[in-house]
This record gives structure tokens, C-alpha cells and sequence, in this order.
């Protein structure tokens, strides 16, 4: 039976190009927003959904957390990592010295800033609502204008290539996360990703959290924070982890940290992803 995979869309974007790399067999069917992704799987309107988590320049990203943290339903089923590679493009016949405006997702013209300042240090930078929207917002434009994009993106709008690899770092990489009802079983090479949050404030009160994995071994590869958004100043605290949750060293830590002064929630238990280049 074939899978049905929400992606945070339209088609033409990263996001698409990751769900179709993660199932080439599936499926795909594009959301206007992440949030709408989260709904999509958590109502069972599609099987899973893949949408953007974290970028090595730009860190994480925020919609994606929070609906984690929020909605009850969701887990982490897995996570694949693209190397990003940003194009710039116009309607066929631009003259580079003409345009005006440039479009693209927030999160890419933060990722070419260098480029922009230095190529097009007087140009209005406008953000769209995903990447491959700016190419339709830039083809929509009533003065000549550009967006930042995939190569997939100019494919399908025909859209002039008109310079590539415009991201400041060679080294611009995205995960993504596959969503699903429910987490992945134990492969041995797994990571735990979970949020915390704490009753009440007290003097070594994350210490004594984080020490819950440090002293029985347990590899933690990342943690940040995000706004409880219920009172200034108050934090979840999002943690990865190398291991299953049913693993016993994990599992004991995650029973650990269920105490009368904090909450673990378990985001979900998934194979970890490998750079087989770097092998």
C-alpha cells in the first residue's frame, strides 16, 4: 500500500525534496504551513509528514518545536539531513543590474546574507511563505525582481537561473523530521529527542537534570530552549540523546526526571541519521 506523506509545501521546495528522498514510492502531498503538517498527521489525514527541524546556520526552527512540544499525538519517526544549495533566479530575459526586489523564505535570505550584501547591497528583501513561493512572488511582481530558491523551484515556474550555490556556508545543511503517530522501534543506532520543564525554580535545578544522563553515560548531543509561553522567563528545555527510549540506560534517565518538580515528555525514539561521507 502506498504511504501518503505531508510536506511542508508547495511543490518546489527543500521540504519536498526530503520527503521524496525519504520515500520515493510515497505519496506526497503538499501543506501551506507546518503547523498544518503537524494537523495533517495528528488527524490521520496522511500517514506521516516531513518538515524542517534544524539548520547548521540558522539553528533551529521554532514552528517545529513547538508543535512537538504542543500537540500530544505527534512523534519522531526519523530524520534525514540535505545539504542546501540556495539558487538565485528570475523571469527569463532579467537583467541582474535591474532587479529590485528579492523573495525568498526568512530562513534563506538569512543564509545568503554575505552574498546579498555583496552583491546587492540596496535591494529590498521581502520573505515569502516558503521557497518555492517566492519564485511565484517573484514572477507575480509588478518591478523586476529575483528569489532565492531550489533548482527544483525553477524547474517547475521556468523560471532563468541566474547564479548558484549563493548560501554564505559550503557547509549549509537542514534536518528534517518524519512525523508520525508514533515513534521507531530500536535499530542500535537510535537518538531520543525529548522537552523538559521544570515546577519550580532552584539553584542547580538543570544541573541535577542533565546530570540524570551524564552519570549513567548517556551521550547528550544537543539542548536548547524554547519559551513555555505562559510567563516571561519560563523554559521548556529540548534535549537530543544518542539511544532508544526503551533502551535501559535512557529509560532509567527519562524515569529519573519524572519527579515532583519536573516533566519529561518523550518527542520520540528514531535511527539516527549517519553522514556516510564522512566515514
Amino acid at each position: 500500500m502506498v504511504k501518503s506523506i505531508a510536506y511542508f509545501g508547495p511543490s518546489g521546495t527543500y521540504t519536498e525534496e526530503a520527503a521524496f528522498q525519504y520515500d520515493p514510492q510515497a505519496n506526497l502531498q503538499p501543506f501551506p504551513t507546518i503547523p498544518a503538517v503537524g494537523l495533517a498527521v495528528s488527524s490521520s489525514a496522511t500517514d506521516q509528514g516531513v518538515v524542517p527541524i534544524e539548520n547548521s546556520l540558522e539553528g533551529a526552527v521554532n514552528n517545529t518545536l513547538d508543535i512537538l512540544i504542543s500537540q500530544p499525538d505527534l512523534s519522531i519517526f526519523g530524520e534525514l539531513v540535505l545539504p542546501i544549495n540556495h539558487y538565485l533566479m528570475a523571469k527569463p530575459g532579467t537583467n541582474a543590474d535591474g532587479i529590485q526586489v528579492i523573495y525568498s523564505h526568512p530562513q534563506s535570505l538569512a543564509q545568503c546574507q554575505d552574498y546579498l550584501e555583496r552583491e546587492f547591497p540596496n535591494i529590498q528583501q521581502v520573505a515569502s511563505l516558503s521557497n518555492s513561493a517566492a519564485v511565484a512572488d517573484m514572477e507575480k511582481s509588478s518591478i523586476p525582481a529575483a528569489a532565492i530558491g531550489p533548482q527544483r523551484a525553477a524547474e517547475l515556474y521556468g523560471a532563468e537561473i541566474l547564479d548558484r550555490n549563493i548560501q554564505d556556508s559550503p557547509n549549509n545543511m537542514t534536518r528534517f523530521v518524519v512525523l508520525a503517530l508514533h515513534d521507531h522501534p530500536p535499530t542500535g543506532a537510535d537518538k531520543t529527542s525529548m522537552c523538559l520543564s521544570f515546577n519550580q525554580e532552584a539553584p542547580g535545578v538543570l544541573y541535577r537534570a542533565l546530570n540524570e544522563f551524564a552519570s549513567r553515560d548517556v551521550n547528550l548531543r544537543k539542548i536548547e530552549s524554547r519559551p513555555t509561553k505562559q510567563m516571561l522567563g519560563q523554559y521548556i528545555f529540548l534535549i537530543d540523546c544518542d539511544g532508544h527510549r526503551e533502551d535501559p540506560l535512557v529509560n532509567d534517565a527519562i524515569q529519573a526526571l519524572n519527579t515532583s518538580n519536573s516533566v519529561l515528555k518523550v518527542l520520540g525514539s528514531y535511527p539516527r541519521w549517519i553522514d556516510e561521507e564522512a566515514k
